[in-house]
């Protein structure tokens, strides 16, 4: 009888402990979500600029993306426990100077350290769950779990966003939603130290601090220019950093190969670049997120400065959008098994049609019915693709290299999202001239989704040159269901 009360408790525990973790990524969520819908009153507050508004995204998907990798590895070697405590009191830290900001270069250097702690905290939790979780059917349930909070998150995120906007608690309304983020972090910190134990630590395996440096100078020269370079005419300071952006890269991939040689333990294995169908399955990340990245910030901007929706009310806009998006998301994991990258191929295609019947119906006066169905038919496509694209890319990948390939997809997922504010944003807002008393949203909002469109048409060749084969029970099983946490968000 003691037994079954120990097993009992230890199984309470363990489900305890992972509502605990699943707090890092369902602040990273709700924080990236809340943003788009905030993104107008927050250019307002700051006095930003277009281009300064596009880093305030760009800047926390750049930290993010930069330390993926080494916030991974540093629970490894430190403790996952120590480390997720570390990783979540910085997010709160961050999050509340992002919201004392005055200047829109103090929120978006607070943005870029506040992206670096979620990729300190965030890695924790999917090693928590491995950790915690050694039975396959436990394991399953509980990436589920993960799975579901991400989508709550993304609901939560958009309509949180538009009430905090238009709400006012004696400080401006879109301060609260970095604000927020304080009483969550302090239940969170105290939760983590009272409840979580300490995970082993790996010994013998240190840190590529210099990878990580030279990938982080390499994106700061490639993200901030095409950012900031339009709107000041691309002077000749933007183009040499987007050129020397070229030669740091270089540099990242000579120094990864010396280090592989050398077994000091690289940030990337170079060698994972030889398998073509993950080189193609990058390129199609790299080209998806971009499109679906800028399309966020270009809906939510052209709902509310030209359509005039409220803040709310472009968050409730979306809510159809997340829930399709789950629905078909669960749908596409079990199709997948039978139809392999035809799955990828048809919510690309309702991707496209959604595109297409937007830059049609989308006009001055447009029902918000029709503004609501066609979003929302433009999550069931993504639901069907972002997911799937993990399984398609990291199929063919040899076992031991499953942790860094997944890593390496997360960081080329966040990159692509940076660079996507940063070149189709770039298109959006190059429609729109500074200091113009009526801009043309609507025009911006169509350059901007033809761009998004041209990306598709690169996803649409990407997926027909990966080789067609189904994906096996045992491959999608044993592999891709204990990284599916990492695949992106809605």
């Amino acid at each position: 009888m003691k037994k079954k009360d120990m097993e009992k408790k230890n199984s309470s525990n363990k489900w305890l402990a992972l509502i605990i973790v699943l707090t890092a990524p369902m602040l990273y969520v709700i924080d990236i979500f809340i943003i788009n819908m905030a993104i107008p009153a927050i250019k307002k507050g700051v006095q930003a600029t277009d281009g300064e508004i596009q880093l305030v995204i760009a800047g926390y998907l750049l930290g993010s993306a930069a330390f993926l990798i080494i916030g991974g590895r540093a629970g490894d070697h430190l403790g996952r426990k120590k480390v997720f405590f570390w990783g979540m009191l910085c997010f709160t830290l961050t999050s509340c100077l992002c919201g004392l900001s005055e200047t829109a270069l103090q929120l978006n250097i607070t943005r870029f350290f506040q992206g670096l702690s979620s990729s300190i905290m965030v890695p924790q939790s999917i090693a928590f769950i491995q950790v915690l979780f050694t039975d396959p059917k436990e394991r399953a349930k509980a990436i589920g779990w993960y799975g579901v909070t991400l989508s709550i998150a993304a609901i939560i995120g958009q309509i949180l966003g538009g009430y905090l906007v238009d709400t006012h608690f004696g400080i401006e309304g879109w301060r609260l939603i970095f604000l927020i983020n304080l009483p969550v972090g302090i239940v969170a910190l105290w939760a983590i130290r009272k409840y979580l134990t300490e995970t082993e630590r790996e010994k013998g395996r240190g840190f590529d601090y210099s990878g990580a440096s030279i990938l982080t100078l390499g994106l700061l020269c490639l993200i901030y220019p095409l950012t900031e370079g339009r709107e000041k005419g691309w002077p000749l300071w933007s183009m040499l950093m987007m050129g020397s952006s070229i030669l740091v890269f270089a540099c990242f991939i000579q120094d990864q190969k010396r280090k592989l040689l050398l077994h000091k333990g690289p940030l990337i294995d170079i060698s994972l670049f030889k398998l073509r169908t993950f080189n193609i399955g990058l390129l199609t990340v790299l080209f998806h997120f971009m499109m679906h990245t800028a399309f966020l910030l270009m809906a939510a901007v052209y709902l509310q400065n030209g359509l005039g929706l409220s803040a709310l009310d472009c968050g409730l806009y979306f809510v159809l959008h997340a829930l399709l998006f789950m629905g078909s998301a669960m749908l596409a994991s079990r199709l997948i098994v039978k139809l392999g990258k035809r799955v990828l191929q048809i919510g690309v295609a309702i991707i496209m049609l959604s595109f297409i019947l937007q830059i049609l119906v989308f006009k001055a006066g447009v029902s918000g019915v029709y503004v609501i169905l066609l979003i929302g038919l433009y999550g069931l496509g993504n639901g069907m693709v972002l997911p799937s694209l993990l399984t398609i890319t990291l199929e063919s990948v040899p076992e031991k290299f499953a942790g860094v390939a997944a890593g390496v997809f997360s960081t080329f997922q966040q990159t692509a999202s940076a660079l996507g504010i940063g070149i189709l944003g770039g298109v959006f807002y190059s429609v729109i001239i500074p200091g113009d008393q009526h801009p043309d949203y609507l025009k911006a909002f169509n350059y901007g989704i033809t761009a998004n469109i041209a990306c598709l048409c690169i996803v649409v060749l990407m997926l027909y040159l990966i080789p067609e084969r189904k994906i096996s029970g045992e491959s999608e099983g044993d592999f891709a269901k204990q990284h599916a946490a990492e695949s992106v968000l809605p």
